[in-house]
This record gives structure tokens, C-alpha cells and sequence, in this order.
């Protein structure tokens, strides 16, 4: 708010908004990132403005702000940069070395491992016999001028494979934003980008739906079993849509889940 208060942009809104989530060890997206199966930590972050520019990260280790590097890929000809290269990209332009590992999320490694080991697992994650979705974290604002920005960073899901990529960095999945209004969504990644659910929901708005209406065609896509959350945002004003409790915070000119 206090970027948008000073005539700021909304894509510079949603970099300061996602920088505080992911400072959040409670939250599973920068510092408290969950740990694949291996103990390490990979992360993904993405950015999109309203004229469709956008820069993201994939499977990126040991950054304590992966949205930040995102918009530093934004500034490139690039859209998505992944694994150890996108850490070498992180370390020329300036962010140092960083554990975001927790005490959290070394116990939910322990219980996931377990899990697996027992076969207790909920339906889309049972091809691990022989997931739990935890606190992605997104934004999305409009500012003064009337520009749109979208933003998503998460550590991914309680089971995975090293090198696995969800929805969060992968425009049109994840995110999406445009002239029309912008779209942050959470969920487990596979299935939000089989419906390229972020685009699918932009285009609801598009064709003249209400933010709310849009989002809650969205989430009609989906199964109840499987955990998805909503945020749309439009000149006209925002809505917000999920199948699971999921915190998010409203105000005039910026959405956060």
C-alpha cells in the first residue's frame, strides 16, 4: 500500500507485497519453503504486468526473495529462467546466498517422507504409492494510472520430485495479467495447469464477467478434493474464490492471498 499511496506501479506493489509473504516462515514461499523429498529447497516465483510483460523463476535454491529475482528476469528479454542457471542469474545481479530452510519445514519433510512410506495420501498425489498444499502465496493490484500486476511465489508441494515445477511461475497457469485486470491463483500446480486456470479466468473477465463471477467460474473447473483459491482483479473491483479456507487480505488498491 505504501508504494500505491505514492503513485508507485502496481507491478512494484506486488513485488513489495510478495517480498513480505515470502519473509513469512509460516508461509511456504521464500523463508519456510517446503523441502522436496531430497531436503532441498526449491522455489518459484513469478511476475506479470498489464502489458502482458512478465519474468519468472523455477526450481531456483538458496535466494531469500525469489520474486525479486523474477522481476530481475522482467528486466531481460527472458520470461522463465530455472534451476542452476537462474542462480547464477541471481548471484550476477546482486542476491546473495540464503538458507530458507526452517525447523517447519524440515518437520513437514519428515511427515511427507512418512506419508509416502505409509501410503496415506490424498487422490492426486496417490501415483507416489510403491500432498499436502501449504501457503502459496500471491497479489495482485491495480494502480493510479489504471495498470494491472499479478504475482505468485511458493516452495511447491509436500511431495516432489527435485527439479518439479508447479503452476506458480508458468504464465497463464499460475498468473496472468493484462489491460483488462489481473489474476493470482493457488492450488496443486498439475491440475491448474492442465486448465491453464489464471488465462481460463482472465478470459471470463474479458468476455465481461465480474472479477467474482470469473473466479467462481474457475473454480468450477475443479473437483472439491482438489485445494484451489481464486484472486481476480478489474477497474470494476475484485473477487476471490477457493474450495478450502485460505487467508487473504483486501483493500482499495491491492489483493494478497
Amino acid at each position: 500500500m505504501e508504494v500505491l499511496t505514492r503513485g508507485g506501479r502496481a507491478l512494484d506493489s506486488v513485488v513489495e507485497a510478495i517480498v513480505v509473504l515470502e519473509d513469512d516462515p509460516r508461509l511456504n514461499a521464500g523463508t519456510g519453503s517446503r523441502m522436496r523429498i531430497d531436503g532441498r529447497i526449491q522455489m518459484d516465483a513469478a511476475l506479470m504486468n498489464w502489458d502482458r510483460e512478465a519474468g519468472s523463476v523455477a526450481a531456483i535454491e538458496e535466494v531469500k526473495n525469489p520474486i525479486r529475482v523474477a522481476y530481475d528476469v522482467l528486466k531481460t528479454p527472458h520470461i522463465l529462467l530455472v534451476g542452476p542457471d537462474a542462480i547464477a542469474f541471481a548471484r550476477s545481479k546482486g542476491h546473495a546466498r540464503y538458507d530458507p530452510s526452517t525447523p517447519d519445514s524440515r518437520r513437514h519433510l519428515e511427515e511427507s517422507l512418512e506419508k509416502i512410506r505409509n501410503g496415506r495420501l490424498p487422490r492426486y498425489a496417490r501415483k507416489w504409492k510403491g500432498v499436502a498444499l501449504h501457503d502459496t502465496v500471491g497479489a495482485v493490484a491495480r494502480d493510479r494510472r489504471g495498470h494491472f500486476a499479478t504475482g505468485s511465489s511458493t516452495g511447491g508441494l509436500a511431495f516432489m520430485l527435485p527439479g518439479r515445477v508447479g503452476d506458480s511461475p508458468i504464465v497463464g497457469a499460475g498468473l496472468y495479467a493484462g489491460p483488462r485486470g489481473a489474476v493470482s491463483v493457488t492450488g496443486i500446480g498439475e491440475e491448474i495447469i492442465k486448465q491453464v486456470l489464471s488465462k481460463f479466468v482472465y478470459d471470463r473477465i474479458a468476455d465481461g464477467l465480474s472479477p467474482q463471477a470469473a473466479a467462481d467460474r474457475g473454480l468450477a473447473l475443479f473437483p472439491q478434493d482438489v485445494p484451489i483459491g481464486i484472486l481476480a482483479l478489474t477497474s470494476r473491483g475484485w473477487g476471490e474464490s477457493c474450495n478450502r479456507d485460505m487467508a487473504f487480505f483486501a483493500s482499495s488498491a491491492r489483493r494478497t492471498f
